[in-house]
């Protein structure tokens, strides 16, 4: 007697599949290389927009100049609010897969106004810091020509040449494909950030009474001076949802995101705090005031004995900002690219390469933007330096716009399919609270202050995307009805889909 072979209940429903009734041939994302990215691409692309790195030794002196001795303090309060919206954020990640990230994430909870206030608000987070990076990279690339050259920092034809030779770079990495540009931003990232722990450590055993908390404690600063200064310490976590937009690309992507975007947060406020704090002790110590400095970690170097680490760091920091141009304009891109799948955006943004099956069009205009508008300050007679001081806040206004509308959206997504517990509800709140209070003093202290052009770019972007939303109103209300958009199983995911 022969022994029957022994068969299971998934063998036999793999080898005879119930057919499976609904489910589309084609997903709305079809075109970008879905399922590709594992765990490390995807970490990749949020540690490459936040660019930990190059803000850890950037933004401290950012936040100083306007928060003085609230500088730490800003820090925290900026990682608490951080904390709070990954929180918010993850509880779409893990339910949805939406090349959107947050304007999806806002349409879904809040509808189509919500979600188009927030798609304009992401386009004006991420395009600003990309614009921001290539104007870092730009500025750290001539430092470290200037110690062959001295002098050549004055440049402002070198300054535009790098701009564009920057720009090119970007265009071509990201045009070859999702995975090149991850892994190239992945290694520059985790060299940089080494270097920054390295001159952290020599710091702190150099520096003769580095260890004191005198400057971690706020001295005589207000209210609109310490919001300022946490609105400029948000910018440097932002990006950490970009994670976000490779939900199509994903191979896990209701497990994989959601642990990016909360250990993206948690790791870069760390690194942070340990950076200013560094940079306020050795200021303490050595003399001078970190608010003043325009390259504080090249002056703490030298100060402490070890200029070669300075030296190694602006290159560093150069490439660190390439690789956050990178990353920022792959979530830009994705996110044009979602509204041309929908049809708010013109079409031509909604196409792939046929052979790299990235959103070319959509990159290609992207990077032309970025670039322009640094060429355009840097050629009006702007620095490099001070064209970052008034794109940052630009850009953290995009972020926390578009923020607060998802932290909005949350509750009622949640109570909308059943699952609304008390928690999220309180985080999102709480974090609501603390972006409009931060964003809104901050362009108050703005208006009054020295970067006014500030507020007019973002007043012009504000207009544009009025304009624009009033326009498919009236010409396209059906491409505003398909807003929110979000990858769907197809035939060829499932057993028993395809025929």
């Amino acid at each position: 007697m022969t022994a029957q072979p022994y068969v299971t209940a998934l063998s036999r429903a793999i080898a005879d599949p119930k057919p499976v009734d609904g489910l589309p041939a084609r997903s709305p994302m079809a075109g970008l290389d879905r399922r590709s990215l594992g765990f490390v691409d995807v970490l990749a692309q949020s540690v490459g927009a936040v660019a930990p790195s190059a803000a850890a030794a950037t933004c401290p002196v950012l936040v100083a100049a306007r928060a003085g001795s609230g500088t730490l303090a800003a820090f925290l309060l900026a990682a608490v609010l951080m904390t709070l919206v990954a929180s918010a954020v993850n509880q779409f990640t893990r339910r949805m897969a939406a090349t959107g990230s947050l304007y999806t994430f806002a349409a879904r909870g809040l509808g189509v106004r919500a979600g188009f206030a927030t798609s304009a608000a992401m386009v004006v987070g991420y395009g600003f810091v990309a614009m921001f990076a290539l104007l870092g990279a730009a500025h750290y690339g001539l430092t470290l020509l200037a110690h062959a050259a001295p002098g050549i920092t004055e440049s402002r034809p070198l300054v535009l040449a790098l701009l564009v030779a920057f720009g090119a770079v970007c265009l071509l990495i990201l045009w070859r494909g999702i995975r090149l540009s991850t892994r190239v931003t992945l290694v520059i990232e985790l060299l940089s950030i080494v270097g920054i722990f390295v001159l952290i450590a020599v710091l702190l055993v150099r520096v003769p009474g580095s260890l004191s908390w005198s400057v971690a404690l706020p001295g005589n600063i207000g209210l609109p001076e310490l919001a300022a200064g946490t609105t400029v310490a948000v910018t440097a976590f932002v990006g950490f949802e970009s994670a976000a937009t490779l939900g199509v690309e994903s191979r896990r992507p209701f497990a994989t995101i959601p642990r990016t975007i909360r250990w993206t947060v948690i790791a870069a406020g760390v690194l942070y705090v340990l950076s200013a704090y560094t940079q306020l002790a050795g200021y303490d110590t050595f003399g001078g005031d970190l608010a003043a400095a325009e390259n504080p970690v090249n002056d703490l170097a030298a100060r402490a004995g070890v200029e070669w680490i300075g030296l190694l760091l602006d290159a560093a920091l150069a490439c660190s900002f390439l690789a956050c141009a990178l990353a920022s304009t792959t979530a830009l891109a994705r996110v044009v690219f979602s509204l041309g799948r929908e049809g708010i955006a013109p079409r031509a943004f909604g196409r792939t390469h046929p052979r790299h099956r990235t959103p070319h069009v959509a990159l290609a205009v992207g990077i032309a933007v970025e670039v322009a508008v640094p060429v355009a300050l840097v050629a009006a007679g702007m620095s490099a330096w001070d064209a970052m001081g008034v794109i940052v806040v630009c850009a953290a206004a995009g972020y926390m716009t578009a923020y607060t509308l998802v932290c909005v959206a949350t509750p009622f997504f949640l109570r909308r399919i059943g699952e609304l517990t008390a928690w999220p509800a309180v985080a999102a709140a709480i974090a609501v609270l603390g972006l409009v209070a931060a964003l809104g003093l901050d362009l108050w202290l703005e208006v009054s202050g020295t970067r006014t052009l500030a507020v007019v770019l973002l007043a012009v972007m504000a207009l544009i995307a009025w304009a624009f939303y009033v326009f498919c109103r009236r010409r396209r209300p059906e491409a505003l009805g398909r807003i929110g958009l979000y990858d769907e199983p197809t035939t060829g995911d499932v057993l028993g889909g395809s025929p």
